[in-house]
């Protein structure tokens, strides 16, 4: 259940447990870029770990998963379940600002997220790499991450990496711009009264 007004900010957490990965999550909307991640991925434990410190979350992982076979289960089900605790800790989503588009160097990469808190869940991905692994990491998870996150988080995600030659950096401007981007949509904008949506409701 979202923790809304418990003096830790916007919070949720949440438990996956199926015949391919166990996980355990929680995640705080308004925290001081602490993350705590256990996975067996370690690529994605470090990609995580930026996005928790640039969005100023607060991030809990212990995911265990059918790694033997690949990394795919593991990857895809953190995606869905950060996804579910970003959507249920902002609750009716009063106050936000909603929109953000940010854009990240890293070396000579150069990522943009763009988003929208909508409850219209649609993903957006133009993302070209010179390798097809970063280590023992496909490349292609990060499509399968971002995904399962826009689904369940019920946000219009957009991903454009601009250009980059060194894979580990244009993959790790992505992660950055989305900590960025969440932050700057999610953050309570004073101005905004009720709802920003002229329906009422989102």
């Amino acid at each position: 259940m979202a923790e809304l007004d418990n003096g830790k900010g916007r919070s949720a957490s949440v438990a996956r447990k199926t015949n391919e990965t166990d996980i355990k999550l929680s995640f705080q909307v308004d925290g001081t870029g602490i993350s705590e991640i256990q996975t067996d991925v370690p690529f994605l434990n470090h990609m995580l770990d930026l996005f928790t410190k640039h969005g100023h979350f607060d991030l809990n992982v212990d995911a265990k998963g059918d790694i033997e076979i690949d990394d795919h289960h593991t990857v895809e089900d953190i995606g869905i379940c950060l996804g579910q605790t970003l959507r249920e800790a902002l609750g009716d989503k009063r106050g936000i600002k909603r929109y953000a588009s940010v854009f990240v160097p890293m070396d000579e990469a150069l990522a943009q997220v763009v988003i929208d808190i909508s409850n219209r869940p649609h993903f957006e991905y133009r993302a070209q790499y010179p390798t097809a692994n970063v280590g023992s990491f496909e490349t292609q998870l990060v499509h399968e991450f971002l995904w399962k996150l826009a689904l369940e988080a019920r946000i219009t995600l957009h991903v454009i990496v601009h250009y980059g030659h060194n894979t580990h950096h244009m993959i790790e401007a992505v992660f950055k711009a989305l900590g960025r981007a969440i932050d700057e949509a999610t953050t309570i904008d004073p101005r905004v009264q009720g709802v920003p949506s002229t329906k009422g409701v989102l």
